[in-house]
């Protein structure tokens, strides 16, 4: 039980008295808000208090929300009392109160279809702004339905036009003494919020309310009271069905004309229903886990809206919702655990069985004065101001999630909240941060030359980082913003791509395209320091011949390094800013022993994947192929593959660990040929000494450089030796006989 968990996790600083004393004044409070939704929605206004017991527990055991509220609200009433208007059933009949409860069930089994596709997640693509414009939206919506019951008025419905339109129909009808009595309940609660924020002002001025009718008779004056509910507790039902006088369960819904023309409808809007109690209950949840940093599992939300609403329909109640409102009055009163929902179930059992002929002596106005207070508490008007300040984009975001709401209604206001956030990931996936990086003298690392005024480009040499996904909306961005830094001097490009997790078929496309473009030039480019599996996606989407030359290269010093760059590199003429570190006298030197830290030693294995072993004895087999096509008189060839820079290959050049292994698969293949007679043995000892002399001279700089990597490098050599003695017994024993004869000699 989720309860039993917060109960568990808070057994030491658990505010019990906050808790069970926040769920009395819940209860109270949703006394009067309870009995109006449920008018709204075509039932009894006892329904509404019937909703706010059952559900409301079911839904503090199962939450993971420490402090959401759920009762009878405002947006499900709305829609389902114009349903009904639309079925032209009455409010308060006989086939309101069969059809209600229906209409609920049917928002239940939605949920739970939801919960089972966890469609929580959707709330995760929701931005902060959208959720505070939303929210706020909510807010101010529920404010204007309230505020003409501060004077003595009945409660609007819809959008913001035909509430403001309510309430100045009902302007000239306003009840001064009522209208003194809400401002003064918002006034005190405001008030006293700053100045005595521990002292709970709204179940005072509640009690201050009954004793000023109990003593001086205010609804004589003309101020509205709650009317009395019926005592008792609900009776349990099955949706749909009715008892018939002998006491048979009959189902009763297609009695009733023009029920089965509206079945269609009926299931969009209860779906509808769905869609707005999540949306609103899940942000405004949402919201409050934030704030207090509490875990929230959405789909597990998705399942406790199920089960709330399922008792809701079986105690004839209609749909319920996240309350905005009493969440809030929740939160000013320090509520921490769902023990509070436990306290307002017990609190809303004692009324219903001994309170309900107290209810008359509660003033309409200092109830809705208390609504109004707690609504402006969760208006996001901190976050409109930052926003404004910081970024006027996102304000705007947040401007249109809130009008939205205000004049299009719940419903269009999430499909409006949700359009948006996806807009705003399209937009920053089709225009990433992206910079062109150089060196700052005396630092050993890359830094973006338009932040960095000390930082040089290294000289014909465009280093550009990309920071977002590659794909068909921004690919053109991508070679677009290389070209522009394309000068006649310029011979290598490389791209930082460790922004880039994923690429699709069509910027790969382009991708090898810009490739052969500019190898056409004379130009070398490089896609370096992403994810591996980057690699993999390359070879899927027909990117395979930037591996195959050798233009994926593990780190932007490897592929520098390839292109026949080494440190410290040179950089272009020009005055550059000192850093701060040389302004302050400190001298770095420059990072030269960045080439063979350990991760960058096996780069064949991190672009090749499983494919490595393999790609590695074939690169082997075609140098050795190419030595023998050469004969003897190939010792051009022979320097040219084995610089002494390190080893080229029509991939490029090795790193430390590839090339130790790529020496022990040609000394194989060489053993092959001499076998085979396409070389002799002087030629194949005279390549295996040039191979020795390589050897000698990569340990050594490991030695220097990082003497754990050299290690390393020993074990290496270990695992490839098994390797090639397991796949090629006969010429490894031919080769260590070869060896072991010039040994004796």
């Amino acid at each position: 039980m989720r309860l039993i968990t917060q109960i568990k996790t808070d057994s030491k600083s658990i505010h019990w008295a906050k808790d069970i004393f926040g769920g009395i004044v819940i209860a109270l409070v949703s006394i009067p808000i309870s009995m109006g939704y449920a008018q709204i929605a075509g039932l009894p206004p006892v329904y509404g208090l019937y909703g706010s017991l059952l559900p409301i527990l079911l839904y503090g055991f199962l939450t993971t929300s420490r402090q959401f509220v759920v009762g009878v609200d405002a947006m499900p009433a709305v829609i389902v009392g114009s349903l009904l208007a639309q079925m032209e059933i009455a409010a308060e009949s006989e086939e309101a109160l069969l059809v209600v409860p229906v209409i609920t069930l049917l928002v239940s089994l939605w949920f739970f279809l939801l919960y089972l596709l966890k469609a929580g997640r959707i709330v995760k693509y929701i931005s902060v702004p959208v959720m505070g414009g939303f929210i706020s939206g909510v807010g101010l919506t529920i404010i204007l339905m309230q505020v003409p019951k501060l004077f003595g008025g009945t409660p609007g419905t819809g959008e913001v036009i035909p509430l403001l339109s309510n309430i100045l129909d009902q302007v000239p009808q306003l009840h001064p003494l009522s209208l003194a009595l809400g401002l003064g309940t918002i006034l005190i609660i405001l008030f006293c919020r700053k100045l005595l924020p521990k002292i709970p002002m709204t179940v005072i001025l509640m009690i201050l309310g009954a004793i000023l009718q109990l003593f001086l008779h205010l609804d004589q004056y003309g101020v509205k009271t709650l009317s009395p509910a019926t005592p008792g507790l609900p009776a349990l039902i099955l949706p749909g069905f009715v008892f018939t006088a002998d006491r048979q369960l009959r189902f009763a819904l297609f009695d009733f004309a023009g029920f089965t023309s509206f079945l269609p409808d009926l299931l969009m809007q209860s779906l509808g229903i769905a869609a707005v109690i999540m949306a609103q209950t899940l942000l405004a949840s949402g919201n409050y886990a934030k704030k207090y940093q509490d875990p929230l599992d959405n789909n597990t939300e998705l399942l406790a809206y199920s089960v709330m609403n399922l008792a809701s329909a079986f105690t004839g109640a209609c749909p319920i919702n996240g309350s905005v409102s009493r969440s809030g009055i929740a939160d000013s009163q320090g509520v921490r655990s769902q023990v509070m929902s436990v306290s307002a179930s017990i609190t809303m059992l004692l009324v219903l069985l001994f309170g309900t002929p107290l209810l008359k002596y509660l003033p309409v106005p200092v109830l809705t004065g208390i609504v109004i207070t707690a609504l402006l508490g969760i208006l996001e008007t901190k976050m409109a101001r930052k926003l404004w300040k910081i970024s006027r984009n996102e304000w705007l975001v947040f401007l249109i999630a809130f009008f939205g709401v205000l004049f299009f209604g719940t419903l269009y206001g999430v499909i409006i909240g949700v359009i948006l956030s996806f807009g705003e990931i399209a937009i920053r996936s089709v225009t990433p941060p992206t910079a062109f990086v150089g060196r700052i003298p005396g630092h050993g690392n890359f830094y973006s030359l338009k932040r960095n005024t000390a930082a040089r480009p290294i000289k014909n040499t465009v280093i550009y980082r990309f920071s977002g996904n590659l794909f068909f909306a921004n690919i053109d961005l991508f070679c677009d913003e290389i070209e522009s830094a394309i000068r006649e001097d310029t011979h290598q490009i490389v791209v930082d791509a460790r922004g880039i997790g994923n690429i699709d078929v069509t910027a790969a496309e382009r991708l090898v395209q810009f490739y052969q473009s500019l190898r056409e030039r004379g130009i070398l480019f490089y896609l370096t320091e992403h994810d591996g599996s980057l690699n993999d996606q390359l070879r899927t989407l027909g990117g395979s011949l930037l591996i195959e030359e050798g233009a994926i290269r593990r780190t932007i010093t490897l592929a520098l390094r390839d292109a026949g760059l080494e440190k410290p590199y040179e950089l272009e003429e020009g005055e550059a800013n000192p850093s701060l570190f040389q302004t302050a006298g400190i001298r770095l030197a420059d990072d030269n022993t960045g080439i063979e830290a350990e991760e960058r030693l096996s780069e064949f294995e991190w672009v090749f994947g499983d494919e490595a072993e393999e790609k590695m004895e074939l690169l082997a087999r075609t140098v050795a192929e190419e030595l023998a096509d050469a004969g003897n008189s190939g010792n051009e060839l022979e320097a040219q593959i084995l610089d002494e820079d390190g080893i080229r290959t029509s991939w490029g050049m090795l790193g430390r660990f590839d090339e130790n292994e790529f020496w022990d698969l040609l000394e194989l293949h060489l053993e092959e040929l001499v076998s085979d007679g396409r070389i002799s043995a002087d030629m194949a000892e005279r390549i295996e000494r040039h191979i020795e002399r390589r050897r000698s001279f990569g340990q050594k700089k490991l030695q220097e450089l990082n003497p754990h990597a050299l290690r390393l490098l020993n074990k290496h050599e270990k695992v490839i030796r098994n390797y090639i003695k397991n796949k090629h017994p006969e010429e490894y024993e031919a080769y260590l006989q070869r060896h072991d004869q010039k040994q004796v000699k």
